[in-house]
């Protein structure tokens, strides 16, 4: 069984095409599989010999992802659990913590503690299309998807240079306040938070192997961000 170690940054290709894995191998520490945008995705799985550990995400149409159909996607879900390259699953907050109606919050559960049982990371994940919340509003998010997960991922929507600011004071409180979290502000005023938020302490990066192949607003190639990441750590 493949595993993640989110004590130190990890570089996720974000892609729904595993054929894409040997292109990312150079700059990337894991893949994301958006089984949600992919086709054939258990076909994928089993296919599946890369060396790169992989992060399965079946994101539902209410988190802003394509998964329509609850039960199908958690059963996809429970059928990538079980292969051995597998290493982290992200998992909605709102479905795990009861607070979206649409979601099967005691399936989700339950297959968080499969995932656990099988060493195999949980990502707690937030994301929020339109805005971003105040520093406090922030904290209080990731406080609510570290509890939930072992690591508490939050995506926002940054407008302008103060949403994007937010994000890094937070993701710097919550990392002082001993928590593993993966902090994004999507869109293009945003995007600097990608390169500058591991700096912070953001255990998670996430960017395509191809800019066609983006997964969400604002993010950079991968070989850029890993240069990017690179360069500002080697600068701390």
């Amino acid at each position: 069984m493949s595993t993640l170690d989110f004590d130190a940054f990890v570089l996720a290709a974000a892609n729904d095409d595993l054929s894409a894995e040997p292109a990312a191998r150079e700059h990337a520490d894991a893949v994301e599989f958006r089984m949600d945008m992919a086709t054939d995705p258990l076909d994928q799985l089993a296919a599946y010999d890369g060396e790169l550990p992989l992060i399965v995400t079946n994101r539902a149409t209410w988190e802003g992802g394509e998964a329509d159909d609850e039960s199908q996607r958690l059963d996809t879900l429970e059928a990538a659990l079980d292969h051995e390259a597998v290493a982290a699953v992200d998992l909605e907050c709102g479905a795990l913590d009861g607070t979206v109606a649409a979601a099967d919050t005691e399936r989700v559960r339950s297959l968080r503690d499969v995932a656990r049982k099988a060493n195999i990371a949980v990502i707690a994940s937030i994301h929020d299309f339109e805005s971003t919340p105040s520093v406090d509003g922030l904290v209080d998010l990731l406080e609510r998807a570290s509890d939930e997960g072992d690591v508490g991922k939050l995506a926002v929507t940054a407008t302008d240079r103060s949403d994007a600011l937010a994000v890094l004071t937070a993701t710097h409180r919550a990392v002082e306040s001993g928590w593993t979290v993966a902090t994004m502000a999507m869109g293009s005023a945003g995007q600097h938070t990608r390169a500058v938020a591991p700096v912070y302490g953001s255990a998670i990066g996430y960017a395509p192997v191809d800019p066609a192949g983006a997964t969400a607003p604002g993010q950079y190639e991968l070989a850029t961000l890993r240069r990017l990441v690179d360069d500002l750590s080697a600068d701390r």
